[in-house]
């Protein structure tokens, strides 16, 4: 079960959707009943196209070119996984279902339909929301920021439980970065049985990378000065000290 917490200050719907779509390195293609996936295809126009490089003998191209224009023939699915090794890496999905045909080399896919899963719930994307939105500013950097934070700052990352409150941390076994965004950091607060994810957000959005080491250092003041919670005890899983 997750914790209760308050998601203050969070990217909308249509702009994590955005996110997904940016950061993705590859995505899995459904067509004419068959499944393919592809690794470092893909780019994405500034409405939300997606300019896909595909081989020849992709079941793609023979849905681009079978199916009647405006008909869906084919399925993406991206999925977002955490950068750091987590229980239930996957933070959210992604479909667009829609149609494809040829541009300047590349398959143009124009989403019809646009669905994103969360821990949260699913969403069926407002299609104009989902053009006029972009993505984070800070998505294509999370990855390298947040391995960089888990594997060289894991004291900092132990300092920011200090803002957290102590019915969360009940049980705690290990606390990891699970992802950021220019509105805040959000914290992976496994126990030896479930987890929950807590959001520590910023005094006001970080645009670039530079603005956002000024947010962890405003984050980390913050929890320098706070009260210490009740010592968290690392535990193993099954228990043992």
């Amino acid at each position: 079960m997750g914790d209760r917490h308050a998601w203050t200050a969070a990217p909308g719907v249509a702009e994590c959707a955005r996110s997904v779509l940016a950061a993705a390195l590859s995505c899995a293609v459904t067509a004419q009943g068959g499944r393919e996936a592809f690794v470092g295809a893909h780019t994405v126009a500034a409405d939300g196209r997606v300019l896909l490089r595909v081989p020849e003998d992709s079941a793609l191209l023979d849905a681009a070119i079978c199916a009647p224009r405006g008909e869906p023939s084919a399925v993406l699915e991206f999925a977002d996984a955490a950068p750091v090794p987590l229980r239930n890496r996957i933070r959210a999905r992604l479909w667009l279902a829609g149609w494809c045909a040829p541009e300047d080399g590349h398959l143009a896919f124009r989403p019809t339909r646009a669905v994103l899963r969360r821990p949260s719930g699913t969403v069926v994307l407002d299609l104009e929301e989902f053009a006029d939105a972009r993505a984070d500013p800070l998505a294509t950097a999370e990855a390298r920021l947040l391995t960089h934070l888990a594997e060289a700052h894991p004291d900092a990352v132990e300092r920011l439980t200090r803002l957290v409150g102590p019915d969360s941390l009940h049980g705690a076994v290990c606390v990891q970065p699970l992802a950021v965004d220019r509105h805040g950091l959000t914290l992976r607060i496994e126990r030896a049985r479930g987890d929950g994810d807590v959001r520590l957000p910023f005094h006001t959005p970080a645009d670039d990378v530079s603005e956002l080491t000024e947010r962890m250092h405003v984050l980390l003041t913050q929890a320098s000065s706070a009260s210490c919670p009740r010592p968290l005890l690392w535990q193993r899983a099954d228990g043992d000290r």
